[in-house]
């Protein structure tokens, strides 16, 4: 069974696996056998000056990291607010600025947050099949997961900019721990390669959500689980851009979701199921730190009769599978 999330732990892991780094760079990297071509799916060839597609043009390595992010044409959804809006959404540009100018491996000193953040992994933790060997991690964010599940599994960090795969990699230097610069539109590897893939707080960005969930299955296994967390039932905040003088989501959210608008998600060939958790009212009344220290099996219970009660979760779960 899976261990609870615990930051002593995990650093206790990291010395040990950057002991044995160096012995372990010598390994056969994993990441060559996955990757296809994001736009065509074709094979790719390793050579000194990256990964040479059929036709012939290169994606670069930085720093061991494979950057499929490049200056190819590709056709970009366009959100509603967007479209309403008569407005562009470069967001491969946006999110490469975000990763820029906001240090996620530093995190966040908020209690709340940290609270909150902590019980949405401990649930991923749960839900992450046993017998999971390899793991797609899309928008890494400050790494964790490879952090965690790298004990037992072969993990890709994935983000648009390579600050965080990047950092990532430092952090977590495991073997058996790869990272890539890619577009969750566009995914650079070939059809069923991963048992799990986890995309935590990122279908609430997208322009088309159906669409990246498409993507993701066809990425999968047979018998692999896609697990989504993104906001419950939010309420989108807009305000006026200080650059365009047009309406912008709070956070740059672009959909909310709940129990009630998930059809459009989920081919009606795949099974799924739901989980919404992390009472608010409980982490806004600083309960949190009358909680903080029970196991997360009796926190999820306490947290469950609480939304019985008063019923407003925070965080929404889905979990489709192949």
């Amino acid at each position: 069974m899976i261990q609870p999330y615990d930051e002593q732990f995990f650093q206790i892991e990291i010395l040990t696996h950057k002991i044995i780094y160096c012995a372990a760079m010598a390994m056969e990297n994993f990441l060559n056998h996955l990757l296809a071509d994001p736009h065509t799916g074709e094979s790719l060839q390793l050579t000194p000056g990256g990964y040479v597609n059929a036709g012939g043009y290169v994606y670069p390595v930085q720093h061991h990291i494979p950057d499929f992010i490049v200056a190819q044409k590709y056709t970009a959804p366009v959100s509603d607010l967007h479209h309403k809006e008569g407005t562009q959404f470069h967001y491969r540009e946006h999110y490469k600025a975000d990763a820029a100018f906001f240090n996620y491996i530093a995190g966040d000193d908020n209690a709340v947050t940290r609270e909150e953040r902590k019980r949405n992994r401990q649930a991923i933790m749960e839900e992450v099949d046993k017998n999971s060997k390899l793991i797609l991690d899309i928008g890494c964010g400050d790494g964790w997961v490879a952090g965690y599940f790298s004990k037992f599994a072969k993990v890709v960090s994935m983000d648009l900019a390579i600050d965080n795969p990047l950092n990532a990699l430092n952090k977590y230097p495991f073997a058996n721990h790869a990272a890539v610069v890619a577009d969750g539109m566009f995914l650079p590897f070939a059809n069923e390669s991963f048992d799990t893939i986890i995309a935590s707080e990122v279908i609430e960005h997208l322009a088309d959500p159906p669409l990246f969930v498409e993507g993701c299955m066809q990425k999968l296994k047979p018998g692999g689980q896609l697990i989504l967390v993104t906001p419950y039932h939010e309420k989108i905040k807009y305000h006026i851009c200080v650059h365009c003088n047009h309406p912008t989501p709070e956070s740059a959210h672009l959909h909310s979701f709940s129990e009630k608008n998930i059809d459009a998600l989920i081919n009606r060939k795949w099974k799924f199921k739901t989980h919404a958790f992390n009472n608010k009212y409980a982490l806004k009344m600083r309960l949190y730190n009358l909680l903080a220290f029970l196991p997360f099996t009796v926190w999820k219970l306490t947290d469950k009769l609480t939304n019985a009660l008063l019923k407003k979760p925070l965080t929404f779960m889905i979990v489709i599978r192949k």
